[in-house]
Order: C-alpha cells, then structure tokens, then sequence
C-alpha cells in the first residue's frame, strides 16, 4: 500500500524558515521530489532527489531550499530558508521508480503524491 504523508507546512514571515517532511510507505522509490502550486499557476517542481542522493533545484530556490532524504526512515525533507513571499504555495512530496534524471522535476512523471500541506509566506 502506498502511502506518503507529510508535515511541517505553516505561515512565517519573510526571510524566515520552515522544514517540510514527507514520509513514505509502500515501496522502496529510486526518486523523490517536492512540488508546489499558488493559486491560479501550474504545479511545478521544486526539488528533487534520487536514490544515489543526487539533487536538482528548481533555479528560484537554488541556495535557499535544501532536499535531503533519510533512507532507513523513508523520510523525504525539505529545508527552506530566507523564504519570499513567492514561495506561498501547497507544496506536495512526490515519489517513483524512475531513473531518468531529464524528468525528475516534471509534475506528470510522479505517480505517488501527498495529501499537500500550506505554506504561506507574508
């Protein structure tokens, strides 16, 4: 049964911080990532990291965010820093089987998706 479930959304200030944590069941994924949708815009990604521990960031968040990935728990983390009012979006853990690193921020290469939690930035 998969499952991914995820905590530590919330409202802060901006040039404040938060940490995202999304936990996964089910299977043993090869790639994680982290997506976010505002209001009235597509959902794009955010952060993505694979079974190797190899990154890749969404350019707006590059030296801000931080994705890291706890194997032995299947816990999926999502560090942001100096956050802006533009980061105000659901954000969303996502997670799959593929390998192909060309893809791994593309929303429609995911099938296994959280509930989504808020983060509002002001």
């Amino acid at each position: 049964h998969v499952q991914l479930v995820e905590s530590g959304g919330g409202s802060v200030q901006a040039g404040g911080s938060l940490r995202l944590s999304c936990t996964a069941s089910g299977y043993a994924y090869t790639v994680y990532a982290w997506f976010r949708q505002a209001p009235g815009k597509e959902r794009e990604g955010v952060a993505s990291i694979d079974r190797a521990d190899r990154t890749t960031y969404e350019y707006s968040v590059k030296g801000r965010f931080t994705i890291t990935r706890d194997g032995a728990k299947s816990t999926l983390y999502l560090e942001m820093n100096n956050l802006k009012p533009e980061d105000t979006a659901m954000y969303y853990c996502a997670a799959d089987f593929f390998d192909n690193p060309n893809i791994q921020l593309t929303p429609a290469a995911y099938k296994y998706w959280d509930q989504g939690t808020q983060v509002t930035v002001s």
